[in-house]
């Protein structure tokens, strides 16, 4: 291998050996795969191993975390709609409970209302009238009356008495302004129920005056000794003097309801 000097321009040039550089790479290559040969032994292996080893556990303790969070997140959801629901629950059977006591109690009450305060026979509703009419120097001229039946499931059945029968009074009196406005006061607060439904005033304050009156009560089923009484025909009317008479006799004789 030569090596050639020459002169351009008053410069030297060197001439490089032509095969110098592919061996410099080549002696570079066979470095470094000596040096790979060296890295790959047995216990470089080893700790590589290892170390991925390490990764993989760490991804899946940090993947274990995420769903470990992701669950009880849902389970405190789950457990708070599981109270919300048991809460409802619970408020949806307060008036349930104890039902059949409440019954029992309802039951009782609507009897001993029944029995205070309803008649069992029209005449003690058309002598309790007779009676305040007579308290207040009020005359009864006229009556009227009309039923219906009332039945528990609506409609009657076969030899089924009724629960209660409603009965109508229109009456006809005659008596000064003020002792009938008390009447009709006192008869609101009767011990034996009466529902005014219409009422007709006609005269002079300060006079005579006329009252038309429309009452409702309800009859009840006879108990005990009582004994029942037919009822008089629909639309008949009590218009004379005797049969106010008699309707006012009756009440002063008791036979008011009591």
């Amino acid at each position: 291998m030569s090596v050639t000097t020459s002169e351009r321009a008053g410069s030297v040039v060197v001439k490089q050996p032509r095969f110098g550089g592919a061996l410099g790479r080549r002696a570079n290559v066979a470095v470094v795969a000596e040096k790979t040969r060296g890295a790959l032994t047995a216990l470089n292996l080893h700790f590589a191993g290892a170390a991925l080893l390490a990764l993989l556990n760490v991804y899946l303790l940090v993947h274990m975390a995420y769903l470990w969070q992701t669950a009880r997140s849902q389970n405190a959801d789950a457990l708070a709609q599981q109270r919300i629901q048991l809460q409802t629950a619970k408020i949806a059977a307060a008036p349930l409970e104890g039902l059949d006591g409440k019954l029992t109690k309802s039951t009782d009450e609507a009897d001993g209302f029944y029995q205070r305060r309803l008649p069992y026979a029209y005449s003690q509703a058309y002598s309790e009238l007779g009676r305040l009419a007579a308290k207040y120097n009020a005359k009864l001229t006229r009556v009227s009356y009309a039923y219906t039946p009332l039945y528990l499931n609506g409609t009657q059945s076969t030899s089924e008495d009724p629960s209660l029968t409603e009965i109508r009074m229109d009456a006809s009196l005659t008596g000064d302004y003020k002792p009938l406005v008390q009447m009709i006061n006192e008869l609101e607060r009767d011990k034996t129920f009466f529902y005014i439904s219409a009422l007709t005033l006609t005269g002079q304050q300060s006079g005579t005056v006329s009252l038309r009156l429309k009452v409702t009560s309800y009859l009840r089923p006879v108990k005990g000794d009582e004994k029942a009484e037919p009822l008089p025909a629909e639309n008949g009317d009590s218009d004379s003097d005797s049969d106010s008479d008699a309707a006012t006799g009756a009440a002063k004789a008791g036979g008011s309801a009591q």
